[in-house]
Order: C-alpha cells, then sequence, then structure tokens
C-alpha cells in the first residue's frame, strides 16, 4: 500500500523530536580537561577562617546521557570545608563524596552505577576532590583547579566556579563536564544506545562557619 505524503509527515515530526530531545548535556557546559595530578604545596596550612560545608543547603549532582537520552543524579552523603583569608580561598579545601550514597531517576540505573561497571563503590567508596588554585577573572567568578581522586584514578582538572564569600557563608556553584574514560570508567552500554563519555557535574555549594554537624560529616 502506498503512503501519503501526509502520512510520512506525520511520522517525521514525532521522529524530530525526538532526536532533536536526545542531545548531549555536555555540550551546554565548559569540558574539563584532565591532566596530572598537581602535587600539594605548603599553603595547605595557611591560616584562614574555616567555613564547613553544610550538606543539607548544598547539592553535588551530575548528569548522564546515552543516544536515546539522559538520566539526572547526585549524592546523598558528601563532606568538607574552605579557608579564607582577605577575601581569598587559600590553602587546599576538600571535598569528599560517598559513592555509596549516589542516586539517580532510575533504581536499576542506580544499583549499576554501584558495580564494577561503572563506580565499583566497594572498591573505591569515597571520591575526593581537593583545591590546588583559585583564580580570579572577575568578580566573583574564578577558574577552579584541583585533583580528582575518582575509580582509583587521580587526575587534575580545571573549571569555570561562582565563588561568593561573607563572614556568615561561602558558597560556590559550578556546572562543568568531565570525561569518564580519563578516569578508567569505560563501559561502552548497549549497542544499540552508546553512552555518551561526558559527564556533566553540578555543584552547588554553601558553606558557613562553626564545627561540622552529623549530616555535614562522612562518618558520625
Amino acid at each position: 500500500m502506498k503512503q501519503s505524503r501526509s502520512s510520512s509527515f506525520w511520522l517525521i515530526v514525532p521522529m524530530a523530536a525526538l532526536l532533536a530531545g536526545c542531545g548531549d548535556p555536555a555540550d551546554k557546559v565548559h569540558k574539563a580537561s584532565a591532566t596530572a595530578a598537581k602535587t600539594l604545596t605548603s599553603e595547605a596550612s595557611t591560616a584562614g577562617k574555616e567555613y564547613v560545608i553544610r550538606t543539607e543547603s548544598s547539592k553535588v549532582g551530575f548528569t548522564g546521557s546515552k543516544v536515546t537520552g539522559s538520566h539526572p543524579g547526585g549524592f546523598k552523603k558528601f563532606a568538607g570545608s574552605f579557608k579564607i583569608a582577605e577575601d581569598k580561598l587559600v590553602g587546599t579545601p576538600g571535598l569528599k563524596i560517598d559513592m555509596n550514597s549516589i542516586f539517580t531517576d532510575n533504581e536499576k540505573l542506580t544499583g549499576h552505577l554501584k558495580s564494577k561497571d561503572f563506580f565499583e563503590v566497594e572498591r573505591y567508596p569515597i571520591t575526593t576532590f581537593t583545591v590546588t588554585s583559585a583564580d580570579v577573572i572577575d568578580g566573583d567568578k574564578y577558574t577552579v583547579t584541583g585533583n580528582l581522586d575518582l575509580h582509583g584514578v587521580k587526575k587534575s582538572i580545571s573549571f569555570p566556579a561562582t565563588i561568593k564569600a561573607t563572614d556568615d557563608e561561602v558558597t560556590l556553584k559550578a556546572d562543568f563536564a568531565i570525561n569518564r574514560h580519563d578516569f578508567n570508567i569505560n563501559y561502552a552500554g548497549k549497542a544499540d544506545d552508546l553512552i555518551r563519555d561526558q559527564v556533566v557535574l553540578a555543584l552547588d555549594v554553601k558553606a558557613t562557619p562553626g564545627p561540622p554537624q552529623p549530616a555535614d560529616q562522612l562518618v558520625p
């Protein structure tokens, strides 16, 4: 039976909409290159006012994608702190993430991400990011560089961030992507639905003075 031109049109329209909705989320953010990890300096002991990351008012999220779509997720447990001296980020601030606290929009996917195909959380339970420098671009815009220790691989990455510091709090916001293969996460996915290389990370962190509360620590 010969298909009419109008019926062909109505088949093409939803297909085009589907393809338009499956773009790579990493195309909208900075892609961080991974290089050899940097050596930490004596600046780690620099004096300054300490601000503890408050988990309840902070978010560490990610978006992974494949050919047919994407999945948002994040981590429920993480801990860290900043030091500020003369309105500047000093020392080597760190963020530790409990990889077993991962969550996504799909329970089956969450379990798979914990397996050997991805993060191997039993073998690598903690991911650490240690800041080695924070250079002002303009105003509250910075380039943050640090060592990311993920899945047993430690490399230096740099990304743009917005950092605001007052006497009462420090906030850091950043959206950027890393290439999972740089950290030996190589699972390809299904042959007809391949997983993309770039994973978008989203940091929305708030830190305030005072001792850490139980919720702000990986180990109570």
